[in-house]
């Protein structure tokens, strides 16, 4: 969809008149700009290809991006995320048959999103488990014996061991990749389906202490924890979906993916002019901590977190000009009329708009605000987990920024 005042009229009349969910747009208005609030894209999680489901804290839906992608750019238009987290973005861009880009200054971003990019067949997984031998390790980290089985930790060790070396040597293939991926996923959870004892949701890990105490309240210990057992069946259910579709459109666009470990407001690999759409959430102020959250995916990865630097504002002004930075660069790498999807969700209980922050943010830059779109819809099982109750505490909306490249 191009800027002109018909296309602009059209996509207008569709977010206005949009009811596929049973009820129509509330329109309001936010700093001059039109909002539209509605049931845009569906809470059923289960709607969406099996390939996402790879848990990282703050990430969002499939179906936000999906939303986008299918609106405003064609087939083999480039997509393009620079926070792009666990890679929903990539991954959905690419299942639609559009070139994924993404960006992010997590190392393990590339580590969860480029094997899905590439999805290896489930029998090569099983072949290359069963060559590992798992039983021994160099290094055994006692301390981590709160987390898991003794067995247990001795083949996570083991398989780090493995990873790790055919890294240095450069000699990891899209297996490794793929149950190196697989592996990160199920470092810790709540259910037999990962390595650990039973520990908080598995989008973050807690330190050993905290760890240590949910055992003691709970009188548990870690049970014994088959890690090629577990790595097979997670890779069976990720790979669902992976029809013979799914991996041709996959295919298509591929080797044209572009994904990087750096900061979004400098990122001179990705070409002047070549985006067609940008969609992305990026970090909310001081809510997340993903250092301490990621910990022990990056022990297990052999990357050091704290050399990580993740952007963290402690307030509005600070915020707003670390994403006026990449506001600049997304211009840039923009095609004239290209288009960027904002999501900045709801902080600090609501009180905090963040949406009216980026219509700040952008003075003065050739991106124009075109209108905000609050995807309003119940929470998930993740809240429910923390005892949050929807319209209560918490994010409750989905709340994009649409802007245009003028």
């Amino acid at each position: 969809m191009q800027g002109t005042s018909a296309d602009l009229k059209v996509l207008h009349s569709y977010l206005a008149d949009f009811a596929q969910f049973g009820r129509p747009s509330v329109v309001q208005e936010t700093k001059g700009v039109p909002t539209y609030v509605n049931e845009f894209w569906t809470a059923k999680q289960r709607q969406a290809n099996s390939l996402h489901e790879i848990a990282y804290r703050a990430c969002f839906k499939p179906q936000l991006p999906r939303f986008f992608i299918g609106l405003l750019t064609q087939p083999c238009d480039v997509v393009y995320d620079p926070f792009m987290g666990r890679g929903t973005t990539p991954i959905e861009a690419a299942l639609m048959g559009r070139v994924p880009f993404g960006c992010d200054v997590n190392p393990l971003s590339d580590i969860l999103t480029r094997p899905r990019l590439n999805p290896p067949p489930l029998s090569a997984v099983a072949d290359r488990l069963r060559e590992l031998d798992l039983s021994h390790c160099s290094h055994y980290p006692q301390e981590l014996e709160v987390f898991y089985h003794p067995e247990t930790l001795t083949e996570i060790c083991a398989l780090r061991e493995y990873l790790l070396q055919r890294e240095r040597a450069g000699d990891m293939d899209d297996v490794d990749r793929w149950i190196r991926m697989v592996a990160v996923n199920r470092l810790t959870g709540h259910s037999k389906g990962f390595f650990s004892v039973y520990t908080l949701p598995p989008n973050q890990a807690v330190s050993i202490e905290s760890q240590r105490k949910i055992n003691q309240r709970l009188g548990q210990t870690p049970l014994r924890r088959d890690v090629k057992t577990i790595i097979l069946r997670k890779s069976r259910s990720l790979l669902r979906d992976c029809d013979s579709l799914a991996r041709a459109r996959l295919a298509s666009v591929a080797s044209r993916a572009l994904l990087l470990t750096r900061q979004a407001h400098h990122t001179p690999e990705v070409p002047d002019a070549s985006v067609h759409l940008v969609v992305t959430s990026p970090p909310f102020l001081d809510v997340v901590d993903y250092a301490q959250d990621n910990w022990l995916r990056c022990w297990f990865c052999g990357i050091d977190p704290h050399a990580v630097p993740i952007t963290i504002a402690h307030g509005v002004e600070e915020w707003r000009e670390a994403m006026r930075n990449v506001f600049c660069e997304l211009t840039r790498v923009l095609v004239p009329g290209g288009w960027v999807a904002f999501e900045v969700g709801e902080v600090r209980g609501g009180k905090v708009r963040l949406e009216e922050v980026v219509i700040q943010a952008v003075q003065g830059l050739p991106l124009m605000p075109h209108a905000i779109v609050i995807n309003d819809q119940h929470f998930t099982k993740t809240a429910h987990i923390w005892g949050v109750s929807n319209r209560v505490k918490g994010t409750n909306t989905n709340r994009i920024v649409l802007m245009q490249k003028c």
